[in-house]
């Protein structure tokens, strides 16, 4: 182990003791940075080490941080990306959502790796953050402001503009909804911790937002020089890899998705829309007739971000989205393949309002189809909510407000799908609900509490282990689909489980540098290679081989596997997929046929924990524990 801490860290982790206003601020052990490296490895030790493992996500006991990587800030490309730590009311397990836009590059200039809320605020406040520390200042006249609002407004009251850097929570995170998101508002673009809850935790918190204005601290790499050559090397191949993106942004995954089967349609009852619908909500579509400018994180060439404006008459009314940001094909699955809502205005409406009060658009319209399938079968009547049929484009949108307020049965929508499910079961055992309409536990799509992002997690079988034993549930961020679209990784059991854990390894590590995880793959490499490793001994003066670079992110998701075995929620029993994956097949299209069966999810699972190391019940071995210096946590 390195005896001093590199250059390239800012050195502390600010504590932010949110029930007195004191702060603390904490050296970065340097042992800490060479196991954990950073961002996403931060936020998990951050995490294991403050918040008891029978904690309520809601409780003051919870910890939220936000945590930037080694690489932000330097020549390594792409590298304003933020990490928010917490344990999820969704999943009651250890999750990290990624952000990006200028926050994670301001949060670096005040030298603070690492910013942790603790406790709970008597009255609202934001956060402000300086070089110097934090301050807490009054928020009561932000409530119930959108994102965009709130950050405007705490620009306008600091008085520097965008030299204010905000991350804020919306109405849907005021009032606790499970799945509310955080989002901040830069300059040039927008960035937002979508997954998993994170503005519900800042609302439970009584923080509204986080304010940053950028310090003095620019890192030095130990060799400036070779990471530059690094860096500048892969900008070619970078540029080349992410062309769509450049044009379309996520948006152009739908139409190539769609075309192979494997796009949600209708609450997963099929995986492919007819063409015609789905270029109605496609990449191109948005290209040719709503898109005004291209956006971008801080000091990234890639610009995937895009701006998307209409205006029309709707319903006698004049109606209009202005300069929102796009779709992305998460959200379009979520809100329009899988709702079979294909007027992009409406679509348009939806998101840009989940986006302003505060919402994590997968989980909500993963819900909500689940909801409107519910329905269909009888297990949810117009008595509960008059927007819950199929091709409801209107009550889409209108479902969005009343989830971010919880008025009526946005209450209950409000709980994501899993807890939904629950309480339907609980009416149906009460007598209160029919019994014979049907099973809602039938109808989820999701892993762990979170519902499945859009890659299929029936076509795609490094998915469906990559869900199964993701440390997020059904996020997409742990194993990534990339390979399995590009053919690299063959849509077979054989060597899947292994693909799974790697991939994992890799997503770990790009969200612990921190860097963009379109840049990770378009311009270094879809797996953990000696790019990667050149470029961390580059910034960093320590002298790794490439296992000992993958060991990192292997590190790093072994202790948010730990946090939640200790806190109850991973196991070989939670270590599942839902009824639909497993027992029926994609009924139509390209990828007809395909599914999880139990037998294929087991056989997979003996060989990923043989592969990790892990115990029967899928435990975290002592014996790997120690291999990977962790020893010390399971004390």
């Amino acid at each position: 182990m390195t005896e001093t801490l590199p250059s390239v860290y800012g050195g502390e982790i600010l504590h932010v003791y949110l029930d007195s206003g004191e702060t603390r601020a904490e050296e970065i052990d340097p042992e800490m940075a060479r196991k954990f490296l950073g961002g996403n490895g931060f936020a998990a030790k951050l995490v294991n080490d403050h918040v008891p493992d029978n904690a309520d996500p809601l409780a003051p006991e919870n910890l939220a941080v936000l945590a930037v990587g080694p690489m932000t800030g330097t020549r390594f490309q792409s590298t304003s990306r933020g990490i928010a730590g917490f344990v999820s009311p969704m999943t009651d397990g250890f999750f990290d959502s990624t952000f990006g836009g200028s926050f994670p590059y301001a949060q670096k200039t005040t030298g603070f790796d690492a910013i942790a809320l603790h406790g709970r605020a008597d009255e609202p406040v934001y956060v402000t953050v300086t070089e110097d520390g934090a301050t807490l200042e009054p928020a009561g006249e932000l409530a119930g402001l959108d994102t965009y609002e709130t950050c405007e407004t705490i620009r306008e009251r600091e008085g520097i503009g965008y030299d204010t850097h905000v991350l804020a929570a919306g109405p849907a995170g005021e009032n606790q909804v499970r799945y509310a998101c955080l989002l901040h508002d830069g300059e040039r673009r927008e960035g937002v911790a979508g997954r998993g809850g994170s503005g519900a935790v800042f609302g439970s918190k009584n923080v509204k937002a986080v304010a940053v204005q950028e310090g003095s601290f620019d890192p030095e790499p130990e060799n400036s020089e070779a990471l530059f050559e690094l860096a500048n090397g892969r900008t070619a191949p970078l540029m080349a890899e992410t062309e769509m993106l450049q044009d379309y942004g996520t948006s152009g995954l739908v139409n190539p998705v769609n075309e192979m089967g494997k796009l949600g349609r209708r609450n997963i009852q099929t995986e492919q829309s007819d063409p015609e619908d789905a270029e109605a909500v496609s990449g191109e579509r948005f290209a040719d007739e709503f898109v005004t400018e291209h956006t971008t994180c801080t000091a990234c060439p890639v610009a995937c971000g895009k701006h998307v404006s209409f205006e029309e008459e709707h319903d006698g009314e004049l109606d209009s989205v202005e300069e929102a940001k796009i779709p992305e094909f998460e959200s379009l699955y979520a809100t329009a393949t899988m709702q079979e809502v294909y007027d992009i205005k409406r679509v348009m409406k939806a998101n840009d309002l989940c986006d302003r009060l505060g919402l994590d658009t997968i989980s909500y319209g993963v819900t909500v189809a689940f909801a409107r399938e519910c329905a269909e079968n009888g297990l949810l009547s117009a008595a509960d909510s008059p927007h819950l049929e199929f091709g409801d484009e209107d009550g889409l949108v209108e479902l969005v407000k009343q989830v971010a307020h919880r008025d009526g049965f946005g209450d209950a929508l409000a709980e994501g799908s899993f807890r939904l499910a629950d309480s339907l079961a609980e009416d149906i055992e009460a007598g209160e609900r029919e019994a014979d309409v049907g099973d809602p536990e039938a109808f989820l799509y999701g892993a762990k509490g979170l519902e499945f992002a859009a890659h299929s997690a029936r076509g795609l079988k490094g998915m469906s282990i990559g869900y199964a034993t993701g440390t997020r549930g059904g996020s997409h961020h742990d194993t990534r689909p990339t390979l399995q679209y590009d053919g690299e990784h063959e849509e077979t059991t054989e060597g899947t489980a292994e693909f799974a854990a790697r991939s994992q390894h890799f997503t770990a590590l790009g969200d612990s540098l921190t860097q963009c995880r379109f840049v990770q793959e378009g311009g270094w490499g879809k797996r953990v290679n000696d790019r990667f490793r050149d470029a961390v001994n580059a910034a960093t003066g320590w002298e790794l081989s490439t296992d000992e670079v993958e060991q990192l992110g292997e590190r790093v998701y072994t202790i948010e596997r730990h946090i939640n075995v200790s806190r109850g929620v991973a196991s070989r029993e939670a270590d599942s997929l839902p009824k639909r994956v497993m027992e029926e097949p994609i009924p139509d299209g390209p990828a007809e046929g395909m599914h999880c069966p139990p037998e294929e999810l087991e056989a997979m699972l003996e060989e990923y924990y043989e592969f990790r190391g892990w115990n029967d019940d899928g435990s975290v071995s002592a014996a790997t524990m120690e291999r990977l210096g962790l020893e010390a946590l399971a004390e």
